[in-house]
């Protein structure tokens, strides 16, 4: 059977948030959301199969027979104990913006007292709408130019992927949230100078904070399955440097 590589419908109906697929937490972390003591809280499903995705075990909506089954009731209860603790709890993936119970977990986080983050890829922007007055920080991931629906396909496996996005991101910038945009580069899938051709789209879109994130090789995974190391010459010094005068608030992450 030919695999459909368009994008997929996300269920838009809203459900309890006792129906969250949550395929793990981090319960402290000082990096997923700046400036914040936070804990990260992991949803199951993914649309996309990025050659270089981090968390390949979370792409599946099912859970696996090994999988640890995290329940809202038991997260919630561990969140009530931290206030005071921890300053915001991010939703990550996966897509967190795939499960149609995001919206009422974001809520009760919320009413809890905790600053939100969502990590995204930005491929479901009615969910990111419906979810955007609780948000206090957004990192969304751009995978390859907005304006080449190609280069996106070869990057997320996935058609028609841009556009969504870039729904998503005009939408970020049009409200008061905290955004970070970034990209992650391998030079098997992004020259130097698409990854210029990034930089020129966020900056016309007035983005003021962009990182920039070289692949890493997933912990655990064997060395025929993933994308070659990335040599210390890419990308170049020159287009760093270049980078880091051109926006208010450049990031760049080698690992």
């Amino acid at each position: 059977m030919q695999q459909n590589k368009h994008i997929e419908i996300v269920d838009v109906s809203s459900k309890s948030a006792d129906e969250l697929r949550i395929g793990g937490i981090a319960r402290f972390t000082t990096i997923d959301f700046p400036n914040r003591l936070s804990a990260v809280i992991f949803i199951k499903g993914c649309p996309w199969r990025c050659a270089y995705c981090q968390n390949p075990d979370l792409q599946a909506r099912e859970f696996a027979p090994q999988d640890e089954r995290l329940d809202w009731v038991t997260i919630k209860g561990f969140l009530s104990t931290r206030k005071g603790l921890l300053d915001g709890v991010v939703f990550s993936g996966g897509e967190p913006c795939v499960d149609p119970a995001l919206n009422e977990a974001v809520r009760e986080t919320k009413d809890l007292g905790f600053q939100v983050g969502l990590h995204t890829g930005g491929m479901y922007p009615r969910r990111v709408s419906e979810i955007l007055p609780y948000l206090d920080w957004v990192g969304l991931d751009i995978k390859a130019p907005l304006s080449d629906e190609s280069a996106y396909e070869k990057v997320v496996g996935k058609k028609e992927a841009a556009s969504h996005v870039e729904r998503t991101l005009d939408m970020l910038l049009q409200s008061p949230v905290e955004l970070e945009v970034r990209t992650t580069v391998h030079p098997d899938l992004l020259s130097e100078e698409q990854i210029a051709k990034i930089a020129d789209e966020l900056l016309a879109k007035k983005v003021q904070t962009f990182a920039l994130q070289v692949y890493r090789q997933p912990n655990g995974m064997d060395e025929s399955e993933a994308l070659p190391r990335v040599g210390s010459d890419y990308p170049s010094e020159k287009l760093i440097t270049h980078l880091s005068h051109r926006f208010k608030n450049f990031i760049f992450r080698r690992s």
